[in-house]
């Protein structure tokens, strides 16, 4: 469960229905971008999850209605939001369709144009999430994309792969579910009595660090890393009470702060050791500060509760099957407890396509693709 971006398209598509998995064939967005990369391959959370929790046995689902509501033909996919996702826009951006899932790839989907392993629930640490069931932490969903790329052998030449993986966008957001899902629940968890929060965003970035150079060593060569969004904002966290009226819970975004602090400074490293591929600073976190800040310049109005939910700020109890949403979805920032609205999503995927340093360090992801 975590945080995070959009444009207002008109969008004509046809969608495939392939094993439970909505695929979209086209879209007008994609098809009318330049495509600016050959694939794109996803690692993350709930919040770019495009269903994968839909074939586990896992509490961490979003495959029923409310969830979908705007999304091609209302359907609920297994997307946790309204409609699309962060990923979803910043692939019509960069000109590429909707991508197949990790389960959907290994039933045949076309998997040329990549793929999307986020896991409702995932965290970078392996236990994160467990108490919500079955989900694809960061080590799995790492070994799920070597069977990707064992699949792309028998596609192409040595050579020819190499050079795709190479110009292919890797894009990871993590992070959020080591706090939500482990280090802020001592009742289950014995982190917080181990480590302080420094000590802590360092084990995690330690244990990133591994996996990001795993990807490295299958031939991966631009990353855009994604920063920890404020998790003390989400209406989950301001149900709790721990924040005065209109403001969020600020030890929990402190402990945020500590983590982005260190992945800031590991994508210095990783370009200052790595001189050939790119590593990019994806500040979600200040793109969404702005938002919840500035709310009417964009187009917000509703900025400390959920869209669908129950209890204090429809954030005690996340969106449940049937439940009656709010209508006007596009004035919210949150979808649910925990996950941003379509809307947020497509002004996220925007920052993070075409914003300055502020947003993008040392670029952003138009112009990585030059790179």
């Amino acid at each position: 469960m975590e945080v995070a971006d959009v444009v207002v398209v008109s969008i004509v598509t046809i969608v495939v229905c392939m094993n439970g998995v909505v695929v979209s064939s086209s879209s007008a967005a994609a098809a009318a971008a330049k495509q600016l990369y050959p694939a794109m391959f996803v690692f993350g959370d709930s919040v770019i999850d495009s269903g994968n929790n839909n074939y586990l046995r896992s509490w961490a689902k979003a495959n029923y209605v409310p969830y979908g509501l705007d999304f091609y033909q209302g359907t609920p996919t297994g997307r946790f939001c309204n409609g699309k996702t962060i990923v979803d826009f910043l692939g019509d951006l960069i000109g590429l369709p909707l991508l197949p899932t990790s389960e959907a790839s290994l039933r045949g989907a076309d998997i040329d144009r990549g793929v999307n392993y986020a896991s409702a629930a995932a965290g970078i640490l392996d236990e994160s999430g467990q108490l919500l069931g079955e989900r694809f932490n960061l080590r799995q969903q790492v070994e799920n994309f070597r069977s990707t790329v064992g699949q792309l052998k028998k596609q192409m030449d040595e050579t020819k792969l190499e050079e795709y993986l190479a110009k292919s966008l890797i894009v990871m957001n993590l992070g959020s579910n080591d706090y939500l899902n482990n280090y802020l629940i001592p009742a289950f968890y014995n982190s917080s009595s181990s480590y302080n929060p420094i000590q802590y965003a360092l084990l995690l970035i330690t244990q990133y660090t591994t996996n990001i150079m795993e990807l490295h060593n299958l031939g991966a060569r631009k990353f855009l890393l994604a920063a920890i969004g404020p998790l003390g904002c989400l209406p989950n966290q301001l149900a709790t009470g721990l924040a005065p009226p209109g403001k969020c819970v600020s030890f929990v975004n402190d402990m945020v702060e500590a983590f982005n602090k260190g992945l800031l400074s590991l994508v210095h490293q990783l370009n200052a050791n790595h001189t050939t591929s790119t590593f990019v600073f994806a500040n979600t976190y200040a793109a969404f500060t702005d938002i919840l800040n500035n709310p009417d310049f964009y187009g917000f109005s509703v900025t400390d509760r959920g869209c669908c939910g129950i209890g204090r700020n429809k954030g005690q109890i996340t969106c449940l099957p049937f439940l009656i949403p709010c209508l006007n979805r596009d004035e919210y920032i949150f979808w649910d407890a925990y996950h941003p609205t379509q809307a947020f999503n497509q002004i996220i995927a925007e920052k993070v396509f075409n914003g300055g340093l502020s947003v993008c360090y040392p670029m952003n992801v138009k112009q990585m693709a030059q790179v």
